[in-house]
């Protein structure tokens, strides 16, 4: 059987290529196509173990390709069409930008692994518009219902939907009229301890960019003058800073060792905004950080209230301030090696054995009939993540330091 694994871009590794790195263990000769990567971190971040070829579509070969692809996105349907997928029988594509518009032969089966629809044109859509200058404001609609177009007739080329939540399970329905079928992206969980000693300070972590509310947590702590570390770059860290108090430190960008040294030592993890998944909150309880998380989308899903964390029902300042200080009170005590147990759920086995029986599943709907009609469940269905497998979680928990040296802090775009 030959396989393809077709992503989108791959030019820094976050949570989208920690999933492509995950199905590429599970198919080491599989081929890896997508519009524009660096190689060189590609193959580097796969290890040796990967021995396929990695195919950049004519996207990769425009002028400055990697630092302005977002600028060629109206060209990736085409050029997605343009990739020759004939020889695979198996297709997986990795959906979070433009990926599963690609064309494959009547009897391969193509699963479609979807972080998110594109929010760009979705569901985010006026923020993005509005974000914008003046020629941006003017040109961005015109692109965008190409885009919704187009994005919408390539979902009828899927032959299984694969949601990274429940949440974006409910997105597929609502943008594609699709059911999906729900696998938690794999977590690095052995990376990280929870038998470190815990400090005072709360910690931010993630892209500063509007949608993740950092700025809610900063005002939050310059009311509260509780000590809050933010970790991070993006288009609103100058405005942060301007805004952070004497309690408040901004670090910037940093190091995966410092990111899990902060993870392992701080009081709680401050998650206000709202993400598909949210590896961040996985790996703060993994290190036995609690998470005070606003009660929507993917931390519904990973976030167990009073036991791994605290949720917060409405995203203001009033909401996240009453969480903080039922933290601070000690009225709710988390024990350490329960808040990481829940993250082991998420580890990096558990996806690869539920990506590989749903995909078994597919094979065999697909067969008697030879055609790529897959059946699809009526509701959205959570495979079984909560069985943690204790003698893998064993055997690789040697392996977490060495890969912790060369591994990359990944955050879900």
């Amino acid at each position: 059987m030959k396989v393809a694994l077709v992503h989108y871009w791959w030019l820094a590794n976050r949570g989208g290529e920690a999933v492509v790195g995950a199905l590429a263990r599970l198919y080491p000769q599989a081929d890896l196509y997508l519009h524009v990567g660096d190689e060189a971190l590609i193959r580097d971040t796969l290890g040796p173990s990967f021995r396929g070829r990695i195919v950049q579509s004519f996207i990769g070969r425009l002028p400055g390709a990697r630092r302005h692809y977002q600028k060629y996105l109206p060209l990736m349907p085409l050029a997605s069409e343009q990739l020759d997928l004939s020889a695979y029988d198996l297709v997986i594509s990795s959906e979070s930008g433009p990926a599963k518009g690609v064309l494959t032969r009547p009897d391969a089966l193509h699963v479609c692994y979807c972080h998110s629809p594109m929010r760009y044109v979705w569901d985010m859509y006026p923020e993005y518009r509005n974000s914008g200058g003046r020629i941006v404001r003017a040109l961005f609609p015109l692109v965008a219902h190409y885009l919704r177009l187009a994005d919408r007739a390539s979902a009828d080329r899927v032959d299984q939907f694969v949601a990274n939540s429940a949440f974006v399970a409910a997105r597929i329905r609502k943008c594609y009229r699709r059911e999906s079928r729900v696998v938690h992206p794999p977590v690095d969980v052995n990376a990280f301890r929870a038998d470190q000693p815990r400090g005072d300070h709360y910690l931010v972590l993630g892209q500063l960019v509007p949608y993740k509310r950092a700025d809610l947590a900063v005002r939050v702590f310059n009311q509260l003058e509780l000590p809050l570390v933010v970790i991070g770059e993006g288009e609103q860290a100058a405005a942060l800073q301007r805004l952070a108090g004497p309690h408040v430190r901004l670090l910037g960008r940093q190091p995966f060792d410092v990111i899990r040294q902060q993870l392992q030592s701080c009081r709680a993890l401050v998650f206000p905004g709202v993400e598909d998944f949210g590896i961040v909150p996985v790996e703060a309880m993994a290190a036995g950080a609690p998470v005070i998380a606003y009660a929507r989308g993917g931390a519904l899903e990973t976030v167990v209230d009073g036991v791994s964390g605290r949720l917060f029902h409405a995203q203001t300042e009033a909401a996240l301030r009453a969480a903080v200080l039922e933290v601070e009170s000690r009225h709710v005590v988390f024990d350490p090696d329960r808040v990481r147990r829940q993250a082991l759920a998420f580890g990096p086995d558990r996806f690869a054995r539920e990506m590989r029986a749903l995909i078994d599943e597919a094979w065999c709907a697909v067969a008697p009939s030879g055609g790529a009609a897959v059946a699809r469940a009526e509701e959205p269905i959570v495979l079984g993540h909560a069985d943690v497998d204790e003698v893998a979680l064993e055997h690789h928990a040697a392996e977490g330091a060495a890969a912790g040296q060369r591994r990359q802090h990944v955050d879900f775009e």
